[in-house]
């Protein structure tokens, strides 16, 4: 029994590492990507609101089913036109717990989430890097008395921080179930 939980401990770490790494790869773009009003891409991700100005930042639980953030919130203004951080397929555009939430699933496995979002976009639209996928609205919960977007990205099952996307993220690993953290 100790062999198996040890080897689901090396496997999740080297699943972690793995997605850390092919977010941080850069993908060679198969298409010039189009301009947007948030202007130039940096490579194959572009901010979906502007600049990169997160007001809350990452931070996952230690367990999954704990509460935390699981996703960046970035500065921005209402109404302001919400753009496809990537190329790839919309699989969610409605409204989910009393607000707007777009969901876009990308070649590479990941999956990003933006709210809160009036959608301009339906489930099964193809989009690009930069297209306009709604506009923002009001009312995210962790930015009390200001507008932002709420940006989050998954592989699987795993919350990821958006900030990878764009080279500014932390990977973070986790301490093993069970043992204390040592103070490094």
């Amino acid at each position: 029994m100790r062999q198996l939980h040890n080897a689901m401990i090396i496997s999740l770490i080297t699943a972690s590492l793995l997605a850390a790494a092919a977010i941080v790869t850069p993908t060679p773009a198969k298409a010039e990507q189009p301009t947007a009003p948030h202007g130039p891409a940096t490579g194959p991700w572009r901010s979906p609101v502007g600049g990169l100005d997160p007001l809350t930042r990452f931070d996952p639980p230690p367990e999954p089913w704990l509460p935390g953030h699981r996703g960046v919130d970035l500065a921005a203004s209402t109404d302001l036109p919400v753009t496809a951080a990537g190329a790839g397929t919309v699989v969610f555009a409605d409204d989910l717990a009393g607000r707007g939430v777009v969901s876009i699933v990308h070649a590479n496995g990941l999956r990003t989430t933006y709210e809160p979002v009036e959608p301009l976009v339906a489930a099964g639209d193809t989009v690009t890097t930069g297209q306009t996928i709604g506009h923002l609205q009001s009312g995210h919960d962790s930015c009390p008395g200001q507008v932002c977007l709420h940006l989050g990205l998954k592989r699987g099952p795993l919350y990821l921080d958006p900030m990878l996307l764009f080279g500014k993220g932390k990977v973070r690993l986790l301490p093993r179930p069970g043992r204390p953290e040592t103070g490094r």
